[in-house]
Order: structure tokens, then C-alpha cells, then sequence
């Protein structure tokens, strides 16, 4: 194996900015943020979404109807296929 080509693997935090729930993992992932967990500072890298918070995970649905988009679907294709 070559020296100095691979890059260093390090434990590194993910944040879940949806629930707030954090993951000490391993990973190649660099990051200037830093957090403290049980006493030991980490990087830390914010994700949006993770199984903590992902609805397929959870078991709950978020829908998220903006201005009656739904109903105006309905309602233009009501008597479609009919």
C-alpha cells in the first residue's frame, strides 16, 4: 500500500438539524465546526434529514399542502377517465 495517498479517517459527528439528534461515526468527511460529546471535542457536519428524522423511518408523514394544491388537482381532473 502507498504511503500518503489515502485520506485519514477520523471520528466525526452528524447532526440532525430536524431532530437534533447526533451520530459519532467514522468518516474521510472534514469539517471546520466542532462539538463536544461526553467530554471529547468532535467535528461536526450538519445534516437536513437523517434516519432520526426521515418520515420512512419515523412513521409519520409530514404533508404539506401550500395553497390548496391538492384540491385544485382534484378538482381539474375530476371527471377524468370517466
Amino acid at each position: 500500500m502507498k504511503n500518503d495517498i489515502h485520506p485519514e479517517y477520523n471520528n466525526i459527528v452528524f447532526r440532525d438539524l430536524g431532530s437534533g439528534e447526533t451520530f459519532l461515526t467514522r468518516s474521510t468527511a472534514k469539517s471546520d465546526k466542532t462539538i463536544e460529546l461526553d467530554g471529547v471535542e468532535y467535528p461536526v457536519i450538519d445534516v437536513e434529514i437523517s434516519s432520526a428524522s426521515h418520515p420512512f423511518y419515523t412513521g409519520k408523514q409530514r404533508i404539506m399542502d401550500s395553497a390548496g394544491r391538492v384540491e385544485k388537482f382534484n378538482q381539474r381532473f375530476k371527471g377524468f377517465g370517466k
